[in-house]
């Protein structure tokens, strides 16, 4: 085994500590705005560090009360959740048995490069045939058409990344399980599924981030807290004429944290997954 320098070493401790403040700085700032009281905000010159910590935004924003800025935020977050949830779901559903199809069937990979096509397009150049389908099915202002239309963005992508994954694992390993006897079904749930549970996974997690983040729809397609997504909420708290900028930072972190957590599951799922296949293959 090769021995690695000091120096060597030393450098790429360097390298990731300097990654990680890139990475974590404007986090760590988030929080402390979200603590800070608004005369430390406005302070100049400016307070890095609170000189007592306030709480309250937090509580203020996960409040359930009437007509409050908590019961808006709640209901944002739980819209976000469901359509992030729905349009991730329904995108990796589609995209594992397209995937497949157009993996193991070279002559089709034109049809799959023409959907990605569309990525190039902006969005608003497809919104107003968007929202007049949306308004034929009586979908707009709800979370069930806004996920509609974030699987119109997410399938194609997560296709692709399956598409990808598929390449990776030979025929010849559900040629020889067929030979043996299984069918197709059978060869998916004990052969290729295991196999591309990484890429399954890699595939819901960058879904739900996208879904999660995206803003120009959500603002178009939504008018009230019906299907209002966080990123709407929290643009409309910095809205007004005189923002209350703790408070959009408590926003933000705890925005934050769903997408933070549902990594660290996927994660745990994508070490698994990579075991799996390693063992069975």
């Amino acid at each position: 085994m090769e021995r690695k320098s000091p120096v060597f070493t030393a450098f790429i401790y360097v390298c990731a500590i300097l990654l990680a403040a890139v990475i974590l700085a404007p986090l760590a700032w988030l929080f402390v705005m979200s603590i800070s009281p608004a005369a430390d905000l406005a302070a100049k010159p400016l307070r890095w560090w609170p000189q007592t910590a306030d709480f309250s935004r937090y509580a203020q924003l996960l409040s359930r009360a009437e007509n409050s800025a908590g019961a808006a935020f709640t209901s944002s977050l739980r819209n976000s959740l469901e359509v992030a949830g729905m349009a991730t779901l329904a995108a990796v559903v589609l995209a594992v048995p397209a995937g497949w199809a157009v993996s193991r069937t070279p002559s089709v990979g034109w049809s799959l490069s023409m959907v990605i096509a569309t990525y190039m397009l902006p969005p608003v150049a497809l919104s107003v045939p968007l929202y007049m389908g949306l308004s034929w099915l009586g979908l707009l202002n709800n979370v069930f058409g806004l996920a509609l239309i974030y699987l119109t963005i997410l399938a194609p992508f997560t296709t692709w990344l399956m598409k990808s994954g598929f390449d990776s694992i030979p025929r010849e390993i559900e040629a020889a399980a067929m030979i043996d006897g299984a069918g197709l079904l059978q060869t998916w749930r004990i052969i290729t599924l295991p196999l591309a549970a990484p890429v399954v996974a890699t595939s819901a997690l960058f879904a739900v981030l996208l879904a999660w983040d995206e803003f120009f729809y959500a603002l178009l397609f939504t008018s009230d807290q019906r299907a209002k997504t966080l990123t709407v909420a929290i643009a409309d708290l910095a809205g007004g004429r005189v923002s209350d900028y703790g408070l959009i930072a408590t926003a933000g972190v705890l925005a934050a944290l769903p997408p933070v957590l549902i990594g660290l599951v996927m994660q745990r799922a994508l070490i698994s997954g990579l075991t799996s296949g390693g063992v069975k293959g």
